[in-house]
């Protein structure tokens, strides 16, 4: 048997899980539920150390010893044999939230279950192996202990100010079983007090080790569940009149359709595209670091492929492909349930920035811009006018070649119209000097106004056609413009208006550069082409070479190292799972059934000559 023994962070609690070590193919899993202090932790592990010696008196001969120190559990994954185990054995602290560290992923280990004398080999086990470990689990994941990085923080918050009349009617569980941290004290939470907590369920779309997860979920503690997102955090401080102000971004890279530039465009028959992140950037003063007396905010904002059925043929070798529309769709039903999906997730209105060129010699990139007019058109048939979707078409390309036009200075009234339409999070009603000194920008305001704060309701989707360089300077802007409303409501600044050159703008732009590197790295295979320097036109000559080696190192990525990257991710998410007497995954001639499930009932079975 493995003995996985956890605590919590002050070693006062731990549980313990048994694994059975005799199954070969089977995972067999017990969890006592018992809460163990200390001290009968190590009187449980002296009296199975005793247990297993071959002769009593011997140490040498101790049948426990301990294999790995972790940090937190990512999973269990089968291929053809058995059971493996993964493990996070190193981790860099990237971010403090209200108190809530947030961890990436440094290293991990994968150890294999049953033992050696009940193992069933296979040949193509090892092959499995090396394609699941393709994908770096050092690179850009994150996880934390005490916070949903799976949700917003306006979810996270506006759940834990709910009334109680709400509370004793809802149906989501109460962590009844977790651990108490003010027991000890004598200042339990639980009996009269009237204080419920609250265990909300990870919005799965963003959690990459669900299925990872799925064998145990519901047989362990949910103290033993760590889900982990995919994407990019980043955390910068800012002194104002000796007030530590921390700037929070966090992209979260969904898991369903995910996968590399050109082998995965538009959406899938459920209306989830490829490239989905969500971006959301918190500001928060942690002189008062608790969420229910502190000053926290936030925004969020979307990016996302083009939600048809399309796609680019990368067999031709050209450095831009030919865009096909793969499947006609006069109903608009993808998009139909991608922005359903929406709605329910962000409110109304849903804002479509659309960034792709409108005039072309040879018509490209305007067939996406042509078919996503016609669905919004016709889907806001059927909603009401204040809800309807709004699609704002703007030409980004051409306006970065006319030298009369400055492209940012654009983009910020775009940017100020998507803000005040959709307003922005903040857990603070509006200060008292807004109330002697008005702004009018501040009255002209949308989102949702409560006596708590203030709630963002809609939210702003962009998209170019691969949703990287263009898509990231105008999510820059856009976020610019909303950290200023996010200083202006902490009182921080006398007006809702911040200026290139500032400490918070550079400190701000640097966050976004990073931001968009790591995104177009995971998709693109390259970091950022154009930034947001190229576009202000201060960008260095150098820049220039740096940008033609960038777009080569793009262009080799996706021409020779992205099927492998997506045969890696699609056996990570469970997307594909290996099946005796079926096609291995490298044997596919395409993963479209597997993205497609309406296409499943289709089986194919392993051609035996």
């Amino acid at each position: 048997r493995y003995f996985l023994v956890g605590s919590n962070p002050a070693e006062t609690k731990y549980r313990v899980l048994k694994i059975d070590r005799t199954e070969p193919k089977d995972l067999v899993i017990i969890d006592d539920k018992h809460v163990y202090t200390q001290q009968e932790v190590r009187e449980l592990l002296g009296r199975l150390d005793l247990g297993n010696r071959t002769k009593i008196g011997q140490k040498g001969s101790s049948g426990l010893s301990r294999a790995v120190s972790a940090f937190g559990i990512v999973g269990f994954v089968r291929f053809l044999e058995g059971y493996y185990i993964v493990l996070i054995t190193k981790r860099r602290k990237m971010a403090d939230i209200g108190g809530h560290a947030i961890y990436k992923i440094e290293d991990t280990n994968m150890i294999y279950i049953p033992n050696d004398s009940v193992r069933v080999t296979h040949p193509d086990e090892a092959r499995y192996l090396r394609i699941f470990q393709n994908v770096d689990l050092s690179s850009n994941f994150y996880f934390s202990y005490s916070y949903d990085l799976s949700h917003s923080l306006q979810y996270n918050l506006t759940v834990l100010r709910m009334p109680l009349e709400t509370l004793k009617t809802e149906t989501t569980q109460t962590r009844q079983e977790s651990f108490d941290i003010f027991e000890d004290e004598g200042l339990s939470t639980q009996g009269g007090s009237g204080v419920f907590g609250i265990c909300s369920k990870p919005y799965e779309k963003y959690v990459w080790n669900g299925k990872l997860l799925e064998a145990v979920k519901n047989i362990v503690h949910r103290d033993w569940l760590l889900y982990i997102i995919h994407g990019f955090c980043g955390q910068s401080k800012l002194l104002i009149y000796g007030r530590p102000i921390y700037v929070t971004l966090i992209a979260r890279r969904s898991s369903k359709f995910a996968g590399t530039r050109f082998l995965k465009r538009g959406a899938n028959c459920e209306g989830d595209v490829a490239n989905e992140v969500e971006t959301e950037q918190i500001l928060y003063d942690a002189s008062v670091m608790s969420f229910s007396a502190g000053s926290y905010s936030s925004y969020v904002q979307v990016r996302g492929s083009v939600p048809l059925y399309w796609s680019q043929d990368i067999s031709t070798m050209m450095p831009k492909p030919p865009i096909t529309l793969d499947q006609a769709d006069p109903f608009a039903h993808v998009a139909a349930l991608h922005f359903d999906q929406m709605f329910q997730r962000f409110g109304s209105p849903i804002i479509i920035l659309n960034l792709v060129k409108e005039r072309e010699k040879r018509k490209h990139e305007r067939i996406l811009s042509e078919e996503l007019v016609a669905a919004v058109t016709y889907l806001n048939q059927f909603l009401p006018p204040e809800h309807a979707i709004i699609y704002i078409p703007w030409d980004m390309a051409k306006y970065t070649k006319s030298k009369l036009c400055n492209v940012l200075d654009r983009l910020n009234v775009i940017a100020e119209s998507v803000v005040k339409k959709t307003g922005f999070f903040v857990n603070r009603p509006d200060s008292y000097c807004s109330i002697l000194r008005p702004d009018e920008k501040w009255n002209e305001l949308g989102g949702y106004v409560v006596s708590t704060g203030r709630l963002q309701t809609g939210v702003l989707r962009t998209n170019c056609v691969d949703c990287l360089d263009r898509t990231n300077t105008a999510q820059f802007m856009v976020g610019k413009c909303a950290l200023a409303y996010q200083l202006y409501s902490l009182g921080l600044i006398d007006k809702p208006n911040l200026q290139f050159d500032t400490d918070a703008v550079r400190l701000f732009e640097e966050l976004y550069e990073d931001h968009g590197d790591t995104l177009s790295l995971q998709y693109g295979g390259s970091q950022l082409v154009h930034r947001v320097k190229t576009y202000r036109k201060i960008a260095p000559w150098t820049q220039h070479s740096k940008d033609i080696m960038q777009t080569l190192s793009r262009y080799y990525s996706n021409a020779f190292s992205d099927a492998d990257r997506q045969d890696s991710i699609n056996l990570f998410l469970g997307v594909f799972k290996p099946t005796e007497g079926k096609p291995h995954l490298w044997e596919l001639p395409t993963d479209f059934y597997l993205h497609h499930k309406n296409t499943l009932s289709l089986s194919q079975t392993k051609r035996r000559y």
